[in-house]
């Protein structure tokens, strides 16, 4: 594994799609707001979400400069995909949301790993 991304655009295009993801977050469109509800996630605890994509996001960003830090970030997303898989997969949560959103950016952020670091 390296510790700078080569090529480095695969970060920024996960990095955006995480900011819009955070973005939207701040007044969920029914389907996150579906999707949270139906793993059981506490409402009280939605920002947390929003944090954690942001901070990720501008790890990802910064790691285009900084040896090691895309890196990390990327795998943070990875892990935070698997988390989002598995409260899906216990809830039964089954739908689109499962198929489309969680596996859709769990693949996506594997695939940034894999292209930029291995």
């Amino acid at each position: 594994m390296i510790l700078s991304p080569d090529p480095w655009w695969p970060q920024a295009v996960l990095a955006a799609v995480l900011l819009g993801d955070a973005l939207l977050s701040l007044r969920p469109p029914a389907f996150i707001r579906d999707c949270l509800d139906g793993v059981g996630f506490p409402r009280e605890w939605w920002w947390t979400l929003i944090v954690i994509k942001l901070l990720a996001a501008s790890g990802l960003v910064i790691g285009i400069w900084a040896p090691g830090v895309g890196a990390a970030a990327n795998v943070g997303v990875v892990a935070y995909f698997l988390c989002a898989a598995t409260a899906h997969l216990r809830a039964r949560f089954l739908g689109t949301a499962f198929w489309v959103n969680c596996l859709g950016m769990l693949a996506m952020s594997i695939a940034a790993l894999a292209i930029s670091f291995l």
